[in-house]
């Protein structure tokens, strides 16, 4: 298992593994992922063994907020779960994010996401208050814009 940052020709087989988050994940145009690779490389870390992509983690410092970091999208391949894959990303951007002096990391999942939620809490991440529960997940209204209720999950770095 190696850990790099993500590179224009391990584009292809990142789309792939994030179609197989569907629904929860949405695959963005090539373009996206070009300009991810070119310009926020040191924040997407992808995990690799041998040619295959297991894991992608796709995040962002703020512009509006450089105290926090984005983190759009994770994935890692279902025939490699439990190994520690995102463990292994997360600690890379939490790493890049101190180096910034970032306060915390964050991120947004669909309120009916449990496998998420264990995941995002096992991590040490806390579900940020929101202002209503939904099946136990805190969850904040309109989050994302109109109807675009999310649950989010925040990392304080310290």
């Amino acid at each position: 298992m190696e850990v790099k940052p993500l590179q224009i020709e391990h584009i292809a087989r990142v789309e792939e593994l994030l179609a197989l988050g569907a629904p929860y994940i949405s695959v963005r145009t090539r373009s996206d992922y070009w300009l991810y690779a070119t310009l926020f490389s040191t924040s997407c870390p992808v995990v690799t063994e041998g040619d295959e992509v297991i894991g992608v983690l796709i995040a962002f410092q703020s512009q509006d907020d450089p105290d926090d970091v984005y983190i759009q999208d994770v994935m890692v391949h279902p025939d490699h779960r439990r190994r520690g894959v995102a463990r292994r990303m997360i600690e890379v951007v939490h790493t890049q994010a101190a180096t910034w002096n970032c306060r915390r990391m964050y991120l947004t999942s669909e309120p009916d996401n449990a496998a998420a939620h264990a995941a995002w809490l096992k991590h040490g991440f806390t579900n940020a208050a929101g202002d209503r529960i939904v099946d136990g997940v805190s969850v904040i209204s309109h989050f994302k814009g109109p109807g675009k209720h999310r649950a989010v999950y925040e990392f304080l770095i310290e």
